[in-house]
Formats: C-alpha cells, structure tokens, sequence
C-alpha cells in the first residue's frame, strides 16, 4: 500500500457516490479544499480523519484496504443486516449464497 492507494481510493469510493469534493470537504465538516488536498497529493487525512471517511463512506478502515471487493459498502450493509438474523436464517442466507456462487463460476 502506498500514499497513492490512500488517494485515489478516497477518490474512487467519492466518485462512486456520487459527490463532489467540496461536498465531501464539507459533509466531514473541512474547508471546500480539503478533500482536493489529499487527491492532488498535498496531504494525508490524520488517524482520526482516516477514520471519519471510512465512516463517510460506510466502511471499516479494512474494507478501505480491501481491493479485491468491488462494492464494500453494500457488504458492509449486508453483514450489519445479518448480525440481527437467527442461526437459522444464517444458514438458509449462506445455502443461497453458496448457490450463487456456483451459478457465477
């Protein structure tokens, strides 16, 4: 992983939301620059910001990180939505999924 990973991720999960950068500077309570600061390279968000764009973007700072996952805030809505399933459903939802997933390969 490198600084660039950090930026153009940021840009990539803004764009696929559908925001700008000022919104986005703004929504997380910045100046309208701050948003195109870090896209441009002329800085990085501190911990505590790195944790509030995970937040923005509704994801843990692991699915930031996870490259191989084309839509990490669906799964992140997924997995909150099944912590409140019963065993039961766990398995009838995990029998589905394993389902699909032969139909895909």
């Amino acid at each position: 992983m490198t600084e660039d990973f950090v930026r153009n991720r940021i840009t990539q999960l803004r764009l696929k939301k559908g925001v700008s950068e000022y919104q986005m500077s703004y929504d997380l309570g910045h100046s309208r620059g701050y948003v195109y600061n870090i896209s441009s390279g002329k800085a990085l968000p501190p911990l505590r910001e790195f944790f509030a764009i995970c937040d923005y973007f509704e994801l843990t700072p692991q699915q930031f990180f996870d490259e191989s996952t084309s839509h990490p805030e669906l799964i992140q809505k997924a997995i909150s939505g099944m912590k409140r399933l019963s065993e039961e459903d766990l398995l009838m939802l995990l029998t589905l999924i394993n389902r699909l997933n032969k139909k895909n390969t």
